[in-house]
């Protein structure tokens, strides 16, 4: 298990899409940046204040001419939270930095191909039911069952 710190940047992005003649702004919150700073805190939390100072997001990244510098106003909240409100011209967007420590990892595993026997096994019987969602039991241990 690795104990590396992270800096993470949430983007407000923002789509238009065309409905029935209508113009439908879509907003959603995405991860938009996952930047490994090391095993020291400090140093994690000091990224984070200078993501949220000076990361420009994409969607005014891509109207902005050399040598602009956009409006910004940068919150820190209570639990460690950076909350950044970016204008530029008529655009305008907000980012959200935080920072977080890795405390678990695992590799994506594949099951091995189906044999021909499986195959054919499973087109007869249907498909198998599907796996049981995550649920939390008085123990307080994932049921898993």
């Amino acid at each position: 298990m690795t104990a590396d710190w992270y800096v993470l940047i949430e983007e407000d992005t923002r789509t238009t899409e065309r409905a029935d003649g209508t113009e439908l702004k879509l907003h959603r919150w995405m991860l938009t940046g996952t930047h490994r700073i090391g095993p020291n805190q400090a140093e994690a939390l000091e990224a984070a204040e200078d993501a949220a100072l000076n990361h420009l997001p994409g969607i005014l990244a891509r109207h902005a001419r050399p040598g602009e510098q956009p409006a910004r106003h940068a919150l820190l909240t209570q639990d460690g939270v950076w909350i950044v409100l970016v204008k530029q011209r008529h655009r305008e967007c907000h980012i959200r930095v935080t920072t977080a420590q890795l405390v678990h990892a695992r590799e994506e595993k594949e099951a091995p191909p189906k044999s021909l026997k499986e195959k054919l096994r499973s087109a007869m019987d249907g498909p198998a039911p599907a796996p049981k969602p995550w649920s939390w039991t008085p123990e307080g241990k994932a049921d898993r069952t």
